[in-house]
């Protein structure tokens, strides 16, 4: 499975993503287990959470990012097109979802106050129902993620980003890796994720990644911490970053 260097061709490596992420009902929710266990610890109530120092909800194995009528922020909401991706299974979902209305919590204050609520609960079952699925949607979006970062690649950087992604794709580890760091994270290509003109997405691990060792997990676990430290350096002040660094770190810990 393995595409020589020299010959690399975009299609054919979303190919071979196609080919990882062909996920069994089985192997979906032994992925979806570890990754809403570095989320939320593996716990029920984690899959409706709203962390503080933060404008949105946080939903699912993954967290996707839900935002409240008329708010935005910088990072990419993704827990409407998560529901649309369910819709299209023809899966079904709480009613009160199918208009893939806004987050219906302002605040954390409200959104606490209503976490023993019957929508609240629905809600949470619904998701954990729907672990295996949830898995799926992430599969589906890095299928389109290379193309995607190399696009606003610099041609001579190219072939690096490229290689990298297919060293991760030909180990063990590497689909879980990518999947989890890419919904940890976000792909790096969004200019609203950017502190002081750097960001700390898919993209630019990859970027640090040196691809001069035969242990290419090692060598995108180190680039994380590099990336996810320096972006805490840039954020500012007032968002208290810092305090998140010790769980980022125990999560990037289980990419080795």
């Amino acid at each position: 499975m393995i595409i020589g260097r020299l010959h690399f061709c975009p299609a054919m490596l979303i190919k071979l993503i196609i080919a990882f992420f062909s996920l069994s009902a089985a192997d979906a929710e032994k992925l979806g287990t570890q990754i809403w266990e570095n989320e939320s610890r593996g716990k029920l109530e984690g899959l409706t959470s709203w962390n503080d120092g933060e404008e949105f909800a946080s939903m699912g194995i993954n967290h996707c990012i839900w935002y409240p009528a008329g708010k935005r922020g910088p990072f990419e909401e993704t827990f409407p097109s998560l529901i649309g991706f369910m819709q299209k299974q023809g899966l079904p979902i709480p009613l009160w979802l199918n208009d893939h209305p806004p987050c219906p919590w302002n605040s954390k204050k409200e959104f606490m106050r209503d976490f023993q609520s019957a929508k609240m609960l629905e809600l949470r079952q619904f998701l954990y129902r729907t672990r295996s699925v949830q898995i799926q949607f992430m599969a589906e979006r890095l299928d389109k993620v290379l193309l995607k970062v190399i696009a606003i690649t610099p041609e001579y950087n190219q072939l690096h980003i490229k290689t990298q992604f297919q060293r991760l794709l030909n180990t063990k580890k590497g689909p879980y890796l990518l999947l989890d760091y890419y919904n940890f994270k976000g792909d790096g290509t969004w200019p609203t994720e950017r502190y002081k003109e750097q960001g700390w997405g898919l993209l630019q691990v990859l970027e640090e990644m040196p691809g001069n060792t035969k242990h290419p997990e090692l060598e995108f676990a180190q680039a994380a911490r590099k990336v996810l430290k320096r972006r805490i350096e840039n954020a500012p002040k007032e968002r208290e970053e810092e305090r998140w660094l010790k769980g980022w770190l125990a999560r990037i810990k289980t990419y080795e």
